[in-house]
């Protein structure tokens, strides 16, 4: 184990996430507001990444297995901390406690969308770009796109790169060399963000979203590319026309599959990839069935009639179930059924290789065929019976980390919800037992939004900071895919 090295990378990566804080300190200057805060910011992230890349110097260049989950889950614990640093020296009098900023930070890089904020309406413009740019820029990740851009990551770049778009299935190549396949990916998702920052500021430019204005546009395209769910209004997508909202949930459903699929159908044309792959054709079935389910509880209990039934239902389906967390209704009040419907899309999750976040649903799609094959083995016991994927035979090792994964993941969803309700007695807040499930569910699946006071319209604002540190961790763990986490914590990851 090459700490150094790792360091070193580390170090790398910070330093060039200094430049980040640019964005919104150039909109400040617009807007006239502080920009002070992110100029400072971005200095102290880049002169610690510099000193660590200076400084800290390890044996090897490559970065193994062993450097690549220390890397991760260094990353993905330190961005968010100096993302921080703007809340924190902006005096946000929302944000004014380290916890809280922290927390704000972390659902941001992670693309979770749970927020502390109470009045989102009240941030400055140049704070709201950032909280946003933070979802666009850990959407596709910031370790992909250090791996497309750091010429030293060109060697153990595909170790990194899959940790990134996790999933239990073998990383594809688009091209010869990993980092042209990162490169590329970005090259999808910018085109991709480009793309929906048009069609939204045309809704606005033509009157029929008054409210669409190309702030507005940018903005919601970076959370929606990257399944965060941040919106720059109180009431979320409710703030905005039915075209809107039908727009959002085409981009939501497009971020939710596996992006090196997506680069073959729609960059490379290959659209039979499309009609093979098992998983999308689940992805979709899911969508559809759950959208079905909510439509059916909304006319049965009268919550909605007509168009708007139809487009609540699958707004809410795609929106939950892609771990976006955009909301065009107050789901907190919908029917038991309902609402359960939407606690288990928050373990359904995306697709493997998406900006989604929470278990994936390649494998629910695994956890069925080894069923299956258990069964079927019962009574053939001498029979040898593959499973396969979209017709390629699945190997035993990636069978066997998708079933220990679906165990980590609901073992640390339970521990998670354990520690919020015992947070709970001990303090003041109030916290049903559902509301804690919804919530440790929500952070843990990078969904956002959960239920009661930290629902849609909610805020996290009320749990105490315990809780609010548990809740970034499992952020961090999900996003993470919890594996670079727990291989840490092993003895035999840090011997020879």
């Amino acid at each position: 184990m090459d700490v150094g090295s790792a360091l070193d990378l580390v170090g790398g990566v910070l330093t060039y996430v200094g430049g980040a804080f640019l964005v919104p300190a150039v909109v400040a200057v617009g807007y006239g507001e502080p920009w002070w805060p992110f100029v400072v910011a971005g200095a102290v992230t880049a002169g610690v990444g510099w000193s660590l890349d200076r400084l800290v110097t390890g044996t090897r260049e490559q970065v193994g297995p062993r450097e690549g989950f220390l890397v991760v889950a260094l990353i993905w614990l330190l961005v968010p901390a100096f993302g921080a640093l703007p809340y924190l020296l902006g005096d946000v009098e929302q944000l004014s406690s380290p916890v809280n900023a922290y927390f704000e930070a972390v659902s941001g890089f992670t693309a979770t969308g749970a927020t502390v904020l109470t009045d989102i309406e009240a941030l400055d413009r140049s704070m709201l770009v950032w909280r946003q740019l933070t979802h666009w820029l850990g959407g596709m990740g910031i370790i992909v796109l250090a791996v497309a851009v750091l010429p030293r990551l060109r060697v153990g770049g595909r170790q990194l790169l899959s940790s990134e778009l996790a999933g239990p299935t073998e990383l594809e190549r688009l091209t010869a060399t990993i980092r042209d396949t990162a490169r590329r990916l970005w090259a999808l998702y910018v085109g991709l963000t480009a793309t929906c920052i048009l069609g939204l500021a045309l809704l606005g430019w033509t009157g029929i979203d008054p409210e669409m204005d190309l702030f507005q546009a940018v903005a919601h395209a970076f959370s929606v590319l990257a399944l965060g769910g941040f919106s720059t209004q109180n009431e979320s997508a409710a703030a905005f026309v039915p075209a809107t909202q039908w727009f959002l949930v085409v981009f939501m459903a497009l971020a939710g599959i596996n992006f090196l699929r997506l680069y073959r159908i729609l960059v490379q044309r290959h659209v039979r990839v499309a009609a093979r792959d098992e998983e999308l054709r689940l992805y979709a079935a899911f969508l559809l069935a759950a959208s079905l389910l909510l439509f059916v509880e909304l006319l049965a209990d009268g919550i909605a009639v007509g168009e708007g039934a139809v487009r609540d239902a699958i707004f809410q389906a795609v929106s939950i179930m892609t771990t976006t967390g955009f909301a065009t209704a107050d789901y907190t009040g919908w029917t038991a059924l309902a609402t359960l419907t939407l606690l288990l899309l928050m373990f359904v999750g995306a697709s493997a290789g998406s900006t989604g976040g929470s278990l994936k649903v390649v494998r629910h799609l695994l956890m069925v065929k080894l069923i299956r094959r258990e069964l079927r083995q019962a009574v053939h016991r001498e029979a040898v019976i593959p499973v396969r994927l979209s017709g390629a035979v699945v190997d035993e090792r990636a069978l066997r980390s998708a079933f220990a994964f679906v165990v980590l993941y609901l073992g640390i969803f339970a521990l998670g919800t354990l520690g919020l309700l015992i947070d709970a007695r001990r303090g003041e807040v109030e916290v049903a037992t559902f509301e804690a499930i919804g919530a440790a569910a929500a952070c843990l699946g990078n969904v956002g939004p959960a239920f009661g006071f930290a629902g849609p319209f909610g805020s996290y604002e009320p749990f105490g900071d315990l809780s609010t540190g548990i809740l970034s961790m499992l952020m961090w763990l999900g996003r993470l895919e919890i594996v670079p986490v727990v291989v840490l914590l092993m003895r035999s990851y840090w011997r020879a």
